[in-house]
């Protein structure tokens, strides 16, 4: 069972994530982890999901109780024991029956959630139970692969890849995940890694912004050497 305060540092985790994606010169994220509050006032099998309860998950199922049932910001249990990295809570709610898809709210499902957080362990669970990752997720219409990309996760960016998450899907921004690992970074090693990985998993890197930009031609603007580096290599290569 996973303490209150570890629970509270993986929210405040998430509220960091959203702000630096703010900041970055994008939108924010706007995934919204359960409160403290929220998680306190939880009854049945999301106190049990949040909690790490695995023998309640086991009994509330036994009596019938809805897997999938939704908290006022639309959270299955299972996104909760996500939020709160509860993976032995994950495989028993799947195990029982817990649909791996569903969004909450604000459109994520359990591996987006798992990706902004960078939580490569409960991601490689979820997977594992046959997650996917290629849903489209959140306001912006991406995906996980997306997100993490967009934060620089490039662990989580692996992960998904081998999972089969589209390498070219287009947001609603009418970004990429390699343009994300560009536009919202700040050119350092974790974004560096991020779109190495993209590029070596072959991502398209003729798609362009709005505005007609390559991923290359973005690190130029931005004088991002070591990525223009990478990217001339990779488009030199082809």
């Amino acid at each position: 069972m996973r303490s209150t305060h570890l629970y509270s540092a993986r929210t405040l985790f998430a509220a960091i994530a959203i702000g630096m994606a703010a900041t970055a010169g994008g939108p924010a994220l706007a995934q919204v982890a359960p409160t403290a509050a929220e998680a306190a006032a939880y009854t049945g099998l999301h106190a049990a999901a949040q909690k790490g309860d695995v023998a309640k998950i086991d009994r509330l199922a036994a009596a019938n109780a809805d897997l999938n049932a939704r908290d006022g910001n639309g959270r299955t249990p299972l996104h909760v024991a996500v939020f709160a990295g509860q993976r032995e809570a994950i495989k028993a709610l799947v195990k029982r029956g817990a649909d791996l898809h569903l969004l909450d709210k604000d459109r994520y499902d359990g591996v987006t959630i798992a990706a902004v957080a960078n939580d490569e362990e409960t991601l490689r669970v979820l997977l594992a139970q046959g997650a996917s990752a290629k849903l489209v997720t959140s306001r912006y219409d991406g995906t996980a692969l997306i997100a993490a990309a967009h934060l620089g996760h490039a662990g989580v960016v692996e992960q998904l890849i081998a999972a089969g998450a589209p390498l070219d899907h287009v947001n609603n921004l009418h970004w990429t995940a390699a343009i994300e690992a560009v536009v919202l970074g700040n050119g350092g090693v974790r974004h560096q890694q991020t779109l190495r990985a993209l590029i070596n998993a072959g991502a398209n890197l003729q798609l362009t912004d709005r505005e007609g930009n390559t991923p290359l031609q973005l690190a130029r603007s931005r004088r991002y050497q070591d990525m223009v580096d990478l990217l001339e290599r990779a488009v030199t290569a082809k």
